[in-house]
């Protein structure tokens, strides 16, 4: 059993399940440094997940699926700028409320086109989109495009004018917009960038499972917004602590093989998470103005 746990397939295993936190965690990191809190990332992670599962269906084609899972993730995020940003409505009640709504018509859409208000079609998946590697871990295209992701995340956010602006309209936007920064459309591009990444999130879940289950985000948008926070709202610490969580996950699934009948063996990421959050959540220094909606100083 303990063999097992070293193994290439665990390995695999846990990178796969880390995908769907990783990437809206990553993602959150934008919107939030921007100042704007985004609960509303399993509401996009569960839209996505069914807008891939349709386009894919559709078209036979995942790639298709993909682009309308990152599409609606965009579109989903974009409500919640509108709401939050334009609007300057409550971010928490907006993205609680896109949560529900996401709920909702997922739900209501899936019995409309599948007949079946709990589960789809069956549908194809990226395996012929493999492509070989030197390192067998990366030829999935999800995991490599995760790295790259998270590459140029960091690289974007710490290393660039736009990194720049974003975590100054986080931290003090008056003075951000003393300086010529439009804080609003700044903030809408955080948000935005958060959706995309999201949306590619639930894209994985549907492609990885080959189809759409109701509720099948399954409360990883709040684990990946957990992810955040103790990874100190830097896309290498959100990913860091993602691992962590699939790590604990993938053990969770190898001790449930070898130890039948135990359900406490399925609170373990649970409780893991709630520890590490316990340890660190005082320690990270959130943006100084994340929540609070931004009001145009007037001279």
């Amino acid at each position: 059993m303990f063999d097992s746990l070293i193994s290439f397939a665990f390995l695999s295993q846990t990178l796969r399940i880390s995908i769907p936190y990783a990437l809206p965690a990553i993602g959150g990191t934008f919107s939030e440094r921007g100042g704007v809190a985004n609960i509303a990332l399993e509401g996009i992670l569960l839209i996505a997940a069914f807008a891939t599962t349709v386009g894919t269906f559709w078209s036979n084609d995942p790639l298709i699926g993909i682009c309308c899972g990152v599409g609606a993730g965009m579109v989903t995020a974009f409500l919640h700028g509108i709401i939050s940003v334009t609007l300057k409505a409550d971010q928490i009640v907006s993205g609680i409320a896109i949560n529900l709504l996401a709920i909702g018509v997922t739900k209501f859409s899936c019995q409309l086109i599948f007949n079946s208000s709990s589960n789809s079609a069956r549908i194809v998946g990226m395996e012929k989109w493999n492509f070989p590697s030197s390192i067998p871990l990366l030829e999935n295209p999800f995991v490599a495009g995760t790295v790259v992701v998270l590459i140029i995340a960091h690289v974007v956010l710490f290393r660039t004018r736009f990194g720049l602006r974003l975590r100054s309209v986080g931290e003090h936007p008056a003075a951000a917009e003393s300086l010529g920064i439009n804080v609003s459309r700044v903030r809408h591009a955080g948000v935005l960038i958060s959706g995309v990444l999201a949306g590619a999130g639930g894209a994985w879940l549907a492609i990885d499972q080959h189809s759409f289950t109701d509720g099948m985000s399954a409360g990883r948008g709040f684990i990946a917004l957990a992810a955040l926070i103790i990874g100190k709202w830097t896309p290498l610490g959100a990913a860091g602590a993602c691992l962590l969580f699939g790590c604990a996950e993938s053990i969770s699934i190898q001790l449930q093989s070898s130890f039948h009948g135990l359900q406490f063996i399925q609170l373990i990421p649970y409780i893991i998470t709630m520890f590490v959050l316990a340890g660190f959540i005082g320690r990270s220094i959130p943006p100084a103005t994340i929540g609070i909606p931004y009001e145009k100083e007037k001279h």
